[in-house]
């Protein structure tokens, strides 16, 4: 079994920048393929990045390629999430989740709290 961890999270201004963290228990982190998805009020939880094992493969969704970046510490069992150039359309409860299962980067079986991020105008 694997706990997530998310934080980092926070209140910033557009054009700014957060770094999302989550920190997984247990043994195996760096057997788990990684995501981050993001839920906003009234609407349907949505992919953010998805980050390999050894991290050598990453993907991202169209609305946030080239602003955010995953990467992984397998050492340090987490995983991030760099989020530059933010948008209030950004606003969302960020959740790590982790994989392992060949049908990721769309199938995830554990899941942390989230932790909120709000871009202000």
């Amino acid at each position: 079994q694997v706990q997530l961890v998310e934080s980092g999270g926070g209140l910033v201004q557009a054009g700014g920048s957060l770094r999302l963290s989550c920190a997984a228990s247990g043994r195996t982190f760096s057997s788990y393929s990684m995501g981050w998805f993001r839920q906003a009020p009234g609407k349907e939880r949505e992919f953010v990045s998805a980050i390999s094992w050894s991290g050598g493969a990453t993907y991202y969704a169209d609305s946030v390629k080239g602003r955010f970046t995953i990467s992984r510490d397998n050492a340090k069992n987490t995983a991030y999430l760099q989020m530059n150039s933010l948008k209030p359309e950004d606003t969302a409860v960020y959740y790590c989740a982790a994989a392992h299962t060949p049908s990721w980067p769309y199938d995830y079986d554990y899941w942390g709290q989230g932790t909120q991020v709000t871009v202000s105008s």
